[in-house]
């Protein structure tokens, strides 16, 4: 399997800075440890793409390599707000960045688009919402067939898309169980694609075949991390670390604590440490 390598190799042979990325994963399986890759290496000026932005866009946006996010809604889930993000955006620190902001269904439908191969993504949405006053991106369009008024948005098209999956097979076809967000939609609309999983099997003999999201031939590299989606769920594998989401709240909210943070725990901390540190779960 010449897909599987390093995670650091995948990061650094597949993003570059400038490029457009998704992180995706929706409560479950959500792709930490690809993202502290990205912060360790550096990586910068990148436009973030999620549907729902936590805990691991706040890094990347506190560490200060994003330009642009993309997404629709952005807090840290059940606790509250993404403090560097909101820095970010309110004072400039560690930079300023643009937002662009839509609804949790034009996100999907932008997925679908891209993965379609299509310009744009045409749905019924934003109907009396405000979201088109400050969102340029959003536009309307005709139906040539009814006649109805359908809003339009332009299509996802990232230059990469991580995910985090439970397994692969020995072929590198990819199995997701549980909830499934939009990661094969994100996968399919990006020109490379980045998947860390907690296991490789020889294959999926005795499971249902529907729960195999991506085919090998849609996969660019694969990388084994256990526990890659910390502090986030895999499902059969580990729950959420709640505390850790609790604990981000204090954390992120004091920027020389923040700092310190990072430097403890992400940029100090390969893969293996990340893995041997988690060994609980």
């Amino acid at each position: 399997m010449g897909k599987v390598i390093p995670l650091d190799q995948a990061v650094r042979e597949n993003l570059k800075s400038g490029d457009t990325v998704a992180f995706e994963g929706f409560t479950h399986l959500i792709p930490h440890a690809a993202g502290h890759e990205v912060i360790r290496q550096g990586i910068s000026d990148l436009t973030l793409v999620r549907m729902t932005p936590d805990i691991i866009y706040d890094q990347m946006i506190g560490m200060g390599l994003a330009k642009k996010v993309i997404f629709s809604y952005a807090g840290n889930p059940g606790v509250g707000l993404l403090r560097r993000m909101r820095d970010a955006i309110e004072n400039g620190y560690p930079r300023t960045i643009e937002t662009i902001e839509h609804s949790h269904a034009a996100m999907a439908n932008a997925y679908e688009a891209g993965a379609a191969g299509l310009p744009c993504a045409i749905f019924r949405g934003y109907k009396g919402a405000d979201l088109p006053k400050v969102n340029p991106d959003i536009k309307s369009v005709i139906c040539p067939f009814t006649g109805e008024e359908l809003a339009a948005i332009p299509a996802h098209r990232p230059d990469v898309t991580f995910i985090h999956a439970q397994k692969a097979n020995e072929k590198g076809d990819v199995l997701i169980e549980g909830i499934v967000g939009v990661q094969k939609e994100a996968a399919l609309a990006a020109k490379r694609v980045v998947v860390t999983v907690e296991e490789i099997v020889p294959d999926f003999k005795g499971l249902h075949p529907n729960l195999t999201v991506l085919p090998h031939w849609t996969v660019t590299a694969i990388s084994v991390v256990k526990g890659g989606a910390h502090p986030s769920y895999t499902h059969g594998y580990y729950a959420r670390d709640n505390a850790a989401y609790l604990e981000w709240d204090k954390v992120s909210a004091d920027r020389d604590l923040f700092d310190q943070w990072m430097k403890d725990n992400v940029l100090s901390a390969t893969p293996e440490v990340f893995a041997e540190r988690i060994k609980g779960l």
